[in-house]
């Protein structure tokens, strides 16, 4: 049942990301030339994710365990640190530049198209290099 249930939620965001236009990247270049021709389009999605996140996150902090009997697991750190500020730096430059974020991406690989595909395979290799040298060891 989680493994179905993970499937319908991906599914779901990902009809969300496509009906909602963000799977476009010229609706988030658009958004983000604030000099030029501004397109809001991503602010009204992001201000109805904020919403919906705001309820779904204060009905989970209540509850121990999810509607399928999983733990609920909600972030405890509210520090802001190095690693936090150079990863949503890093975030917004390549999101800026091409105009995708994962999500979007991997809901754009259904289009066959090459931006998406290429877009997808540099965030596995950085992914990788991550994993390899970038993650922080755990400490005792």
């Amino acid at each position: 049942m989680r493994s179905f249930s993970s499937f319908i939620s991906g599914l779901l965001f990902g009809v969300g990301l496509i009906l909602s236009g963000m799977t476009e990247p010229q609706n988030i270049i658009g958004f983000l030339d604030v000099a030029g021709g501004w397109n809001p389009r991503l602010a009204l999605v992001m201000l109805g994710a904020v919403a919906v996140s705001y309820f779904g996150f204060r009905y989970a902090g209540r509850r121990e365990k999810s509607l399928l009997g999983e733990p609920v697991h909600l972030p405890t750190s509210k520090a802001l640190d190095t690693r936090l500020i150079t990863g949503a730096v890093l975030f917004g430059i390549g999101w800026g530049l091409v105009g995708y974020c994962p999500g979007p991406a991997l809901a754009s690989l259904a289009s066959l198209e090459q931006t998406p595909l290429l877009f997808v395979l540099a965030m596995l290799v950085g992914m990788g290099i991550y994993e390899a040298i970038g993650k922080p060891r755990p400490t005792n």
